[in-house]
């Protein structure tokens, strides 16, 4: 490697987002890891350690470093394990909104005409519905679960990709490359697969990693709500719920889980904003 490639690797290697990929890393050895990694299991009733407090505080044991529920539940134990829920359903659910967002914003940029009226009709009546009282009705319908987050997080978000880009297909099928393709009979399935998907991809991965703060948010307060993740699951969403009638005299219990949203929300807003700034040409010549 020559002083100049070291160089540009040094410089690389101080330009990331150290802090919030740390956070990042420590969640998804958390939901990777399993049973092997916690400390306890998160389902232990231990009644005579109910509402015991973190280690710092008077009364605070280090078997329960963040301290127990109203059950005696390790705390910690708890987290951990449900981070492999935020993981879960942040994986899928963006997975598929993305897909078929990504999906139907480049059939209606391509195709144009009244393909393209019909569905940005269906993508502003989606958009004007918020989101939060169509994922309310949604998950009221469906059977709460782990699938039904799923289901409505992608009928809920799709159309945001799809919006965004069609934006980028408008500009990419006037490119001369396209226009040749067309010429010369390619069929559109490749068009979209050898000469579209890979000039968005940048976009969709930008996009899908500034979402996953969102989706969090979003399996958290349905779960908060008691129409997401159920019993006897775990998710950070149905901590809050169960911990919030005992804020007053065991604020930890709430606490905790609402940081570990907030500093997994942050993680992925920061390293979002980070890759955005790294892919975006533009803003890379700055």
């Amino acid at each position: 490697m020559n002083k100049k490639k070291q160089k540009n690797f040094i410089h690389g290697l101080s330009g990331l987002p150290w802090a919030a990929l740390g956070v990042i890393a420590v969640v998804l050895i958390c939901a990777a890891g399993g049973e092997a990694l916690l400390p306890q299991d998160p389902g232990d009733l231990d009644l005579g350690a109910a509402f015991r407090p973190p280690f710092w505080l008077d009364g605070g044991d280090l078997a329960t470093p963040l301290g127990a529920d109203n059950l005696g539940r390790d705390i910690l134990s708890r987290i951990m394990a449900g981070a492999r829920v935020t993981v879960i359903v942040a994986f899928y659910a963006i997975l598929l909104s993305g897909s078929l967002g990504a999906l139907i914003g480049m059939i209606a940029g391509f195709f144009g005409g009244w393909v393209d009226q019909v569905l940005m009709r269906f993508i502003e009546i989606q958009q004007s519905i918020p989101s939060i009282a169509l994922a309310l009705l949604l998950a009221a319908a469906l059977e709460p679960g782990l699938s039904t987050v799923v289901v409505v997080i992608v009928l809920t978000y799709w159309a945001w990709y799809a919006r965004i880009i069609r934006g980028e297909i408008l500009a990419l099928k006037g490119r001369d490359y396209v226009a040749f393709a067309r010429i010369a009979g390619v069929s559109t399935p490749v068009i979209f697969l050898r000469h579209l998907l890979p000039n968005i991809f940048n976009t969709l991965i930008v996009l899908a990693t500034l979402q996953v703060g969102q989706v969090i948010l979003f399996e958290a307060s349905l779960s908060f709500l008691g129409l997401g993740i159920q019993q006897p699951d775990i998710s950070w969403g149905l901590m809050l719920a169960d911990a919030r009638q005992y804020i007053t005299n065991a604020w930890w219990a709430i606490t905790m889980p609402g940081i570990a949203i907030m500093l997994t929300c942050l993680a992925a807003n920061v390293f979002g904003d980070w890759l955005r700034d790294r892919l975006d040409p533009k803003l890379r010549q700055l």
